[in-house]
This record gives C-alpha cells, sequence and structure tokens, in this order.
C-alpha cells in the first residue's frame, strides 16, 4: 500500500471533520515542554550515497556498551545476553509473526509465549502469568487499575521507593479516574511500616512497593501483606534479582509487575522492554492482556490456545480489562530464551556475580574521601552514594574516560545533587571496578 500524502485543503476538510480548528489542537494533550518548538531544520536535498555517508558519520558517533563501562540503572542494566539468543529470535517465523489470532497455524509462537509464561510463574512464584506487557512501568499502572476495578475503591499507597518513572506512568494511567495516591515514607530507603499503618483504611485499593527498589535496596515483604487488611499488595521487581532472593508469591503478593529487560534483552535507548505481570489465581479473569494454555486436541496431541483475551480488540471495549492493543511477543520470547539457556543453576550464578560486584564496589567507593553509602540496608545490585561534588559533574568529567558511572539522583530528585545511583552486572570484572574507583578519586579531588 503506498502513501499518498494529503494536501491542505484535504487537512482542513478532515480537522472540521473532528470539529477542531487546527493541527496545534490535536497536540493539546501533549505537554508543551515535550513538542517540537518551531519548523523541523532540515538540510538542503543530497543524493543516495551522500545521505549514506551522512547517516554513518552520525551512527559512528554512538556509544555503545562495547566501549564504554556502564554502571547506569534504574530499570533498564546492562547485562549479557548469549549470542545464540539473538541468533534464535532473529530466525524469520518469530520476527514476522504477528498476533497468533488462528491457533492452528500458530503453536510456535503460542508454545514460545506459553514457555515465557511458565518460566516467569516459576521465577516468581505467582499462580498465572499473562502474555506480556509493554513494559515495566505500564505493568505496574495496569496492575493498580486492576485493584481499583476489583475493590472498587480509590486509594493507591505507592512506596517512596517506587521508581518515579512508574509512578509518573501510574498517574498518566489513572488520570481519568483520579484516585486519590499517596507516597508512603521511607525509614533509611525502605517502607516506614509504622507511618504505612496510619495510611490503611477502608478506602484503600492497593498498596505498591518495589523490591528491589529504585535506590538498590531489598525491601522485607515478610509479613507486609497482614497489616494491608483487604487491600491488594502489588509488588515490583527485578526478575533477575529471583534466581537469589525469595520470590514474592511466598510472601503472599497479589500481583507482581516488573521490567524483564534484565532477561536477555539489550539495554538500546532504554527500550524496548518488555512488562511481567503475574497474579494469583483469583485475579486470572482480571488480568489485562492475554493468556495462553496448553491443551489436548481431539487426537490426544498438545496444543496452545489463547485461553483468555480480555483487551480490547478481543470483547467488547466496554468489558475489556485492558487497552492493551498488542504485546511484546519477541521481546518475551527473547527472555524465554534466555532463562531456559541460563536454567536454574545459570540465573543464580549471574545474580551471585552482580551481588559480589557490587558489594565490592561499594566498599571500596566508600572509601573514598568525600564519598559515602547513603543507605545501609540490603541491595541486590544497585546502591546510591553520597559524592563530595554535584554527581552531574562526575556523570560528565568520567564520560570522556569511556565510564558512564551512574544516574544522578537530582534527575529523579532535584534537591538531591549530590548522590549517585550506581548498578553493576555481571559484565564488570575486577579492574573494571578497579578502574573506577580510581577515576573517582581522581575526578573529586
Amino acid at each position: 500500500m503506498s502513501f499518498v500524502p494529503g494536501n491542505s485543503a484535504e487537512r482542513d476538510a478532515l480537522l472540521r471533520e473532528v470539529g477542531i480548528r487546527s493541527f496545534d489542537d490535536l497536540l493539546r494533550a501533549i505537554p508543551i515542554h515535550l513538542r517540537l518548538a518551531g519548523d523541523l531544520q532540515l538540510p538542503a536535498a543530497r543524493s543516495e550515497w551522500e545521505v549514506l555517508r551522512y547517516l554513518s558519520e552520525l551512527s559512528a558517533r554512538n556509544a555503545t556498551s562495547e566501549q564504554y563501562d556502564i554502571y547506569l540503572g534504574g530499570g533498564f542494566y546492562d547485562h549479557y545476553s548469549p549470542a545464540v539468543v539473538d541468533f534464535i529470535v532473529s530466525r524469520p517465523e518469530f520476527a514476522t509473526a504477528y498476533t497468533p489470532y488462528q491457533p492452528e497455524v500458530s503453536q510456535g509462537t503460542l508454545q514460545s509465549i506459553y514457555e515465557f509464561q511458565t518460566m516467569v510463574a516459576r521465577l516468581t512464584g505467582m499462580d498465572v502469568v499473562n502474555a506480556s506487557m509493554y513494559d515495566g512501568a505500564s505493568a505496574t499502572a495496569e496492575a493498580v487499575l486492576l485493584s481499583l476495578s476489583h475493590t472498587k475503591k480509590h486509594r493507591v499507597l505507592c512506596s517512596s521507593g517506587v521508581n518515579p518513572l512508574y509512578t509518573e506512568v501510574i498517574r498518566t494511567y489513572t488520570s481519568g479516574i483520579k484516585p486519590d495516591i499517596v507516597s508512603i515514607p521511607d525509614i533509611d530507603g525502605v517502607v516506614d511500616r509504622g507511618a504505612l499503618k496510619t495510611l490503611i483504611s477502608d478506602t484503600t485499593a492497593c498498596v505498591v512497593v518495589q523490591s528491589p527498589n529504585i535506590f538498590g535496596l531489598i525491601e522485607n515483604l515478610a509479613g507486609l501483606k497482614d497489616l494491608l487488611g483487604n487491600a491488594i499488595l502489588i509488588c515490583v521487581t527485578n526478575p533477575l534479582s529471583l534466581g537469589i532472593l525469595k520470590p514474592p508469591g511466598e510472601f503472599g503478593v497479589d500481583i507482581c509487575v516488573g521490567e524483564a529487560q534484565p532477561l536477555g534483552n539489550a539495554i538500546s535507548y532504554g527500550g524496548p522492554g518488555v512488562g511481567i505481570f503475574a497474579a494469583k489465581g483469583e485475579y486470572m479473569r482480571k488480568l489485562p492482556g492475554r493468556l495462553v494454555a496448553r491443551t489436548k486436541d481431539l487426537d490426544n496431541k498438545t496444543g496452545y490456545v489463547l485461553t483468555l483475551q480480555t483487551r480490547e480488540q478481543h470483547i467488547r471495549r466496554e468489558k475489556a480489562t485492558s487497552n492493551i492493543c498488542t504485546n511484546q511477543a519477541l521481546c518475551a520470547l527473547t527472555a524465554g530464551v534466555y532463562l531456559s539457556l541460563l536454567g536454574k543453576a545459570g540465573i543464580v550464578e549471574v545474580g551471585e556475580l552482580c551481588v559480589q560486584n557490587a558489594h565490592y564496589l561499594a566498599s571500596e567507593i566508600s572509601k573514598l574521601p568525600g564519598f559515602g553509602l547513603k543507605y545501609q540496608g540490603s541491595f541486590f545490585n544497585e546502591f546510591v552514594v553520597t559524592t563530595p561534588i554535584d554527581a552531574v559533574s562526575i556523570l560528565k568529567l568520567l564520560e570522556n574516560k569511556r565510564i558512564l558511572a551512574g544516574i544522578p539522583l537530582e534527575w529523579f530528585y532535584p534537591e538531591r545533587k549530590k548522590e549517585l545511583l550506581i548498578a553493576v552486572t555481571e559484565k564488570r570484572r575486577r579492574s573494571d571496578l578497579d578502574r573506577f574507583v580510581a577515576a573517582l578519586a581522581a575526578e573529586a579531588a
């Protein structure tokens, strides 16, 4: 199907038909600071080979994880993905398949999604997992929507340790129904249970916590569900951490969500990701998206089908549990292949390497003059350090040494200018960590 551009008269006719005066009126829902100011500054036309050379020059300016030591985290992490993962997911039968509407010709796709659901269920300790979400942030927001719908209540308690970007997405998703979203204070970076008890009320639909949280700290989930009454407990997690941490399902968590990018998916420019959404069996019919199940056909052969399809493409819009229109099947497949390659022992080993590297680096940095650990609690692969100069300055200075030093918390919390969130993965060797410490010491001095 070719693209036929419309002229200005046709565009004006379309605008009149939908009842608006100008194209700018279509953009009112987009915040002004996110809109382009002025016209696109496009260069003069060039020949094909000139364009190709220009684009190649631009591409060469990109930084990659092979050229830099990356300590960025906050939801996306620089883990190693075995070469065979990309080989498998690049096969044309996976790359070209869209939605498995016809199960008789989509058995491969359906089975790959089913295996993803099964592995995530085992990893999280939950009863049921859907066929993936867009990313961790939207999965968290969908969990809040489910809670509001299921409980018919309007109060959402969100831990201050939840990723601020996730919190923003929750507010965006729920802006039409305007729930009462309240932040739970923290003590030394983790949930203040005393404050939580005072905030819980009969109108509370859910409580959202994250573990490991935005500061890298591991929340104590034991007994947390008992404090909530009838409210739903939502836990945001890093699935890779569950190779060594007790799964949320063992703590009575109702819904477990998270970002599965650490499971074999590239960091790229912060996407695409793939959200996981796992829940207790009682919420199965309210899950967003769809579920793949295994069954038997008339000849007693194993087959895979879409057994629950509560998204708006499949049922009447007013009956849909969510507006999600497709899933991140290729990214979910990547996570499934990665998990199957690592196996039960491999995911434990990767988790242990992350912990060992992170704790070694935290210990060495805390010895530097002017640096210190912000929090004293247990952490997985991410931690916050206080810095003698602005963290943004450290980031810029170390970038010249091909080190991306972490995330300045000033980006999320403007008042926290001298705090740096550092993430460490299994890819960092001891020599890399020592080079990072030496670079911090030199630049801070």
